[in-house]
């Protein structure tokens, strides 16, 4: 072969093979890159950094758009009630509880769906659709005249939630390097406390409103959902959901991109759905620990989303001041959320981090329950201890990039990440359920629940610690039976871009799509 040597205009030395052809020639991500997985493309650290703007430029305000909005949808319920929904509806003791877990037990049951509808659907049709069908059921709970309709409107709304975060996930994980990834998902996800501090304001805008033929919460639901609905038209023109399909990269650039991720060791991704990958996601105990991390952070987080308004206007505040008041708990959610993974991604841990972060939440929840039970309410007390429950929101992210990082294998990705949204929407259902309306304005029996919970939490996170090391002494083992070395530098944590496995013969099963369990080279990271 002749050789070609202009990089700077996009074309590739061919004396390396790689198979940038097959790239391009590929039907789609069902011919996997197997075949060019051993070799190598150069890539220099000026490569690296100007892709990685690249894909930021391209990938991350896609993302970042549509979980925000997602996020507004979750947040308006909570306004709603301010402004009169329960009222309107009739809704007593628990209904308003029940219509609040509806996304949830939706998020729950279509969990199994949403893992085979990421791996088979390419991501530039699947989240548009989903987009359509959570901003339609948003404006249509607007429609609502009793508990029926509202917990029917809900549940259709977590339906088509269902698959949000595991996709995003996944997208960002295909993307980027490990090292990148935590401050990755904070883009996105630190929407949280934008979409708190927007719904606020508008529900404060909106909720001024007075008519006599549609009543201001109705407004507010309808405003959202047609902002949602109208936005998917914009994703589907603009996402770019994986590198080979890629338009903004050309074919040299394509190459570098798959190979900046190769010491990820997580595969490309490929519309294979595999059951072995299912299976092992039913033993490995990262499931079930991951899981209940996340299970505990969402069953503290409900108490915010569902009850945050609802919580400082029985406090003694107007429902006006409420609103207002929850504008700065979103700032510190979006302050807290890119903190916890700035740290993460600076010191190389995640579980150390995660335990320092849910810190503030312990201490803001005895704080609360303290302010509540005595004679007379503190109500600064309880407002600056609500403020520290917004900690609460660093844990998702952190958790969610702790997965992605210690995870392989497209349909086993795509498993663990529904089965922990699963955990979220389970924790979600039960966190309302504790705080029935006999109990305010203190709710007690809800604020001690909450407090177990994230105690238990600390316990969850010191044991996913021990788990990932224990599973690396095992992939240490693997490695040395088949001749590789027991040690091998994880290049993928750094922080600078580095050849992986250079000179040592590592690298054959990086772009293949094996699971964690199956590739010796893998290195869990804590």
């Amino acid at each position: 072969m002749t050789s070609q040597t202009d990089t700077k205009q996009g074309t590739l030395d061919l004396e390396r093979k790689p198979s940038i052809e097959m790239i391009e020639d590929a039907e789609d991500l069902r011919k996997p890159i197997d075949a060019v997985a051993t070799e190598v493309i150069e890539v220099t650290e000026e490569d690296n950094a100007r892709l990685r703007r690249m894909i930021d430029k391209r990938v991350l305000p896609v993302l970042t758009w549509c979980y925000l909005l997602q996020i507004l949808d979750k947040f308006v319920f909570g306004y709603g009630n301010v402004y009169g929904m329960s009222a309107s509806l009739g809704l007593q003791g628990t209904d308003y509880s029940l219509a609040s877990t509806m996304n949830n037990v939706a998020q729950a049951a279509w969990m199994p769906f949403s893992t085979y509808l990421i791996v088979k659907v390419p991501a530039k049709i699947l989240m548009p659709a989903l987009i359509v069908g959570w901003g339609t059921a948003q404006a249509c709970m607007a429609a609502s005249h009793n508990l029926g309709g509202l917990a029917a409107a809900r549940f259709f709304l977590g339906l088509f939630e269902a698959g949000c975060l595991p996709l995003f996930s996944v997208i960002t994980a295909h993307w980027y390097r490990r090292s990148e990834q935590p401050i990755r998902v904070a883009a996105w996800y630190s929407t949280v406390g934008l979409g708190q501090i927007i719904a606020a304001v508008i529900s404060f805008g909106f909720g001024k409103i007075h008519s006599e033929k549609l009543e201001s919460w109705r407004i507010i639901f309808i405003v959202v959902g047609a902002i949602t609905v109208l936005s998917a038209p914009v994703v589907w023109y603009f996402l770019e959901a994986d590198i080979q399909q890629a338009k903004f990269l050309n074919s040299h650039e394509k190459a570098m991109a798959i190979e900046r991720v190769r010491a990820n060791q997580t595969g490309t991704g490929t519309r294979e759905f595999k059951w072995a990958h299912i299976w092992e996601v039913l033993y490995d105990p990262k499931t079930y620990l991951f899981g209940g991390l996340s299970l505990c952070v969402n069953f503290g987080a409900t108490v915010a989303t569902a009850f945050g308004p609802t919580l400082l206007k029985d406090m003694g505040f107007t429902k006006e001041t409420a609103s207002l008041l929850n504008a700065p708990f979103g700032a510190l959610q979006f302050l807290t959320i890119w903190l916890g993974s700035y740290l993460t991604q600076r010191f190389k841990q995640k579980g150390i981090i995660l335990a320092a972060m849910m810190t503030p939440v312990l201490l803001g929840v005895a704080l609360l329950y303290q302010a509540n039970i005595g004679q007379e309410r503190q109500l600064h007390m309880a407002l600056g201890a609500y403020y520290c429950l917004s900690f609460i929101w660093s844990g998702n992210p952190i958790i969610v990039s702790w997965m992605v990082a210690n995870t392989a294998g497209q349909t086993k990705k795509s498993a663990i990440l529904s089965v922990y949204n699963g955990f979220n929407a389970i924790g979600s259902i039960a966190g309302p359920l504790l705080f029935n309306s006999r109990d305010s304005p203190r709710y007690l029996p809800g604020l001690r629940a909450t407090l177990g919970v994230f105690s238990a939490m600390m316990g969850c996170n010191a044991l996913c610690f021990v788990a990932l090391y224990l599973l690396n002494k095992q992939r240490e083992r693997q490695r040395v039976a088949v001749g590789k070395p027991a040690k091998i530098r994880d290049t993928s944590m750094l922080n600078k871009y580095e050849t992986y496995g250079q000179g040592e013969g590592l690298g054959e099963n990086a772009l293949k799509d094996l699971t964690d369990f199956k590739n010796n080279e893998f290195t869990y990271v804590y």
